[in-house]
């Protein structure tokens, strides 16, 4: 079993910064991709980043040179610095790990942009 706990989320006007985090526990022991995902009210949940087990990344193009993901391996955590918000930046995020043929999420944690 893996847990996925995500923090860092909050309100901040637009143009300010968060870093959110998602750290994992539990039966960590091969991660072929760590995802960051983020839905709306009344929209579909949507990929904003991703990172591969070779790390390499993708991102949304709305997030473009905005976003940043990264990981740390050694304390089993993801990260997603977001520059640069805006309004339409605003949902829930959630941070999804890729082991073997499973996917695990987090709960969600909120951010909310201000005009």
């Amino acid at each position: 079993q893996v847990q996925l706990v995500e923090s860092g989320g909050g309100l901040v006007q637009a143009g300010g910064s968060l870093r959110l985090s998602c750290a994992a526990s539990g039966s960590i022991f091969s991660i072929n991709a760590q995802r960051w995902y983020r839905q709306a009210p009344g929209k579909q949940r949507e990929l904003v980043a991703a990172i591969i087990s070779g790390g390499s990344t993708n991102y949304a193009d709305s997030v473009k040179g905005r976003f940043t993901i990264s990981r740390d391996n050694a304390k089993n955590t993801v990260y997603l610095q977001m520059n640069s918000l805006k309004p339409e930046d605003t949902g829930v995020y959630y941070c999804n790990y890729v082991q073997s043929m499973r996917n695990y999420w987090g709960q969600g944690t909120q951010v909310t942009v201000s005009s």
